[in-house]
């Protein structure tokens, strides 16, 4: 059994926030914590909050033991872009894109 959490629409690239996803895959959430916690990557405080969301969910939704818990899939995929536009020399107009992300943590048990 697993439990899991999303955040969806969350304003960061999910470029970004892979990274981080590529630091905790596979560490047993005490160590996941840890790391999110000394990472200064601006991703960080998004996956700690989910991570956290997560832990609950296995506690009080599959009553799952906490002290065996490891992250077993994370991964963040894109949302929609939000296309914003900023004015440049002789009346253009460059897009910039304001990229979100859909991030998912699931956490099993130890066997």
């Amino acid at each position: 059994m697993e439990a899991r959490a999303h955040l969806k629409y969350a304003r960061i690239s999910p470029r970004k926030v892979q990274i981080i996803c590529d630091l905790i895959r596979g560490k047993d959430t005490n160590t996941a914590r840890a790391i999110l916690m000394q990472t200064p990557k601006a991703g960080c405080e998004y996956m700690l909050k989910l991570l956290n969301s997560a832990i609950a969910n296995a506690e009080n939704n599959h009553e799952m033991d906490t002290q065996r818990l490891y992250i077993s899939e994370v991964f963040a995929s894109p949302g929609p872009i939000l296309k914003r536009y900023r004015p440049r020399a002789f009346g253009r107009a460059y897009r910039i894109n304001k990229r979100t992300s859909h991030i998912t943590i699931a956490l099993k048990e130890k066997e």
